[in-house]
């Protein structure tokens, strides 16, 4: 087999930002993993000796032969690059040939590797500079074993300067995760001190590995969409000679045949009523198979969450952009973990556009599940199961033909209850009302003049610049009074209009007060309805862009199965058998 490792040209070398990429047990992980990604590998087997600062990765990947071998721990070489134009069609997770050499200067290394085809395996034992110390045929299936040992062992400073090695650990594990929910196809076993750490099984879908890494949220507290979304228009020019990954495949080799006009978008949400955290640690990004940061995106997912939520709760999403590779610079940073990305603006909309059509209920992407913690507390027959037949409408549909939702009953003047085919559901009348206004006063905030003026009495400065910071036109009307000419179209009709609006002047911004109208004008509980106005209701509250919260946050409907119900009730009986014969 011809050697495919080689040196970099200088002028490559140049163009590349350098930086020391060793600095921890996490970043020897890293990167000996993502090598093992870009050989192929479906295995890997990640061993830590932490006390003895010894690290091992081994894979069933492609291997290499020895001239690769020989070649591989010297400065700047790679399989992955070859000149300057290829740093703008990057594919693969390690391309500046660094790591390797800079582990020979901060540790002994070894490697063992065996390509696919080749009958013989070699063992290779580095000193520092990536000098070839000894050379010896080994045994060992087709892949690759490499072991670092004695790490920072000549720069005692570097080991007293890193944190302690439990909190090392927690780092090796996240790194370990966040790889995986890029390449959730990956076996993974992960062993500390010849003892087995944890696991992650292979799975179909990056929402099945969310599930083992977060064992509180259930596959059915996720809904995974994938888009294929069109390149801006700009980047038409830019997009030949370049490759394209999807996120659920494995890496392509640099020499990737030409890519589609599309770009892939793969999000995995957490449903608002379902599963939400107190910080914003899972808002995750990822762009062609690598964890990235990247502030524009993650401020984009938060708003799109917004008004879903309750206060200081943060939302479970998962993004991974599959991207023509001329649109990306990795080399913004040395860790290649912040990216600069032409057409952000383009992209956010399409994130957002993704984001409401993960959040919305339809028969395309709601594969529901029961309520399990919340239903097996009233019900102990809850289980994840099938899907509800939802056939939302679409542009061409008539209301003849909206939703299969059906107003049956209400109960305590509270609950709306609904048949559909698959079971029924509570929905509580009034947050479902408060999230239809609130999205209406989102797209239309109309303010209406009034006369005569509603006059308040003794505001404070702050109370009138809060007014007036959200359009409502006020002024002295006297001693301690003030009138107001103008107010939200919906409080129109309300006897409570001066309440409504001392209420608006506490703080807050537009969409604070959006919220403090929409649910004092929703229908409040209690009030009794007739079928059509519970049916009404129903159906606008379907056309919502975020139908399963209401804009505090709190959850709008229970669903209960029919697969559930029949269970409870023992349905599944023989006749004869139920009589005792």
């Amino acid at each position: 087999m011809a050697s495919t490792i080689q040196a970099l040209p200088k002028e490559v070398v140049y163009l590349i930002t350098a930086g020391e990429v060793i600095d921890s047990l996490a970043s020897v992980v890293r990167e000996l993993v993502e090598n093992s990604l870009d050989a192929g590998a479906t295995r890997i087997i990640v061993s830590l000796w932490p006390q003895q600062w010894r690290i091992r990765v081994a894979d069933n990947g492609c291997g290499m032969n020895l001239d690769d071998l020989q070649q591989a721990a010297t400065t700047h070489s790679t399989s992955k690059i070859r000149s300057s134009a290829d740093l703008w069609k990057i594919n693969s997770l390690g391309f500046r040939g660094e790591a390797l050499h800079s582990l020979t200067n901060l540790a002994d290394l070894e490697i063992l590797s065996r390509p696919g085809g080749g009958q013989l395996g070699w063992r290779v034992l580095y000193g520092y500079g990536g000098k070839v110390l000894e050379v010896e045929v080994t045994a060992i299936a087709p892949g690759t074993v490499v072991t670092v040992s004695n790490l920072f062992g000549n720069c005692s400073s570097r080991r007293q300067g890193l944190p302690p090695i439990a909190q090392q650990m927690k780092a090796v594990q996240a790194t370990i995760h966040q790889i995986a929910l890029c390449h959730p196809r990956v076996t993974w076993q992960i062993c500390q001190n010849d003892r087995q750490w944890f696991t992650i099984s292979p799975a179909a879908t990056t929402g099945q590995i969310i599930a083992q890494i977060l064992p509180q949220v259930r596959q059915g507290d996720l809904q995974e969409v994938k888009l294929e979304v069109p390149n801006p228009v700009n980047s038409e020019n830019r997009i030949q000679n370049s490759g394209l990954i999807t996120p659920n495949s494995s890496l392509p080799t640099p020499h990737s045949p030409l890519p589609t006009p599309h770009s892939a978008i793969h999000l995995v949400v957490g449903l608002p009523d379902r599963c939400h955290r107190h910080r914003p640690d899972w808002v995750r990004v990822a762009i062609n198979g690598r964890m990235v940061k990247s502030a524009e995106l993650e401020q984009t997912i938060l708003s799109a969450f917004h008004k879903t939520l309750p206060r200081d709760r943060y939302p479970i999403c998962f993004l991974h952009l599959a991207i023509s590779p001329d649109r990306i610079n990795w080399n913004r940073n040395p860790a290649k973990t912040e990216i600069y990305l032409n057409e952000i603006t383009y992209w956010q909309e399409q994130i957002t556009q993704g984001i409401n059509q993960a959040l919305c209920i339809s028969s395309a992407n709601l594969k529901e599940t029961v309520h399990t913690t919340r239903v097996s507390k009233l019900l102990k027959a809850a289980e994840a199961k099938g899907g509800y037949n939802f056939n939302p409408k679409k542009s061409n549909e008539s209301d003849s033909t909206h939703h299969s939702l059906k107003a049956v009953a209400q109960v305590s003047n509270t609950y709306i209850v609904a048949e559909h085919p698959g079971g029924m559901w509570l929905v509580e009348q009034h947050i479902a009302h408060e999230r239809v206004l609130y999205e209406q006063l989102c797209d239309n905030w109309q303010l209406i003049s009034v006369e005569p003026p509603i006059i308040l009495y003794q505001l404070s400065p702050a109370q009138v610049s809060q007014l007036q910071r959200i359009g409502l036109d006020i002024e002295p009307f006297g001693e301690q009074l003030w009138a107001v000419r103008n107010l939200p179209a919906m409080l129109q009709q309300r006897e409570d209009c001066a309440e409504a609006i001392l209420e608006l002047s506490l703080g807050g911004d537009l969409q604070t007060a959006q919220v403090a109208v929409a649910c004092r004008s929703a229908i409040r509980n209690g009030t009794p309805m007739n079928l059509q106005e519970m049916q009404t209701l129903l159906d606008n509250w379907q056309r919502t862009r975020n139908p399963r919260t209401c804009p505090h946050g709190r959850p709008i409907y229970l669903s209960l199965e029919e697969s559930a119900l029949a269970r409870f009730f023992r349905r599944n009986w023989v006749i004869g058998k139920s009589h005792g014969i």
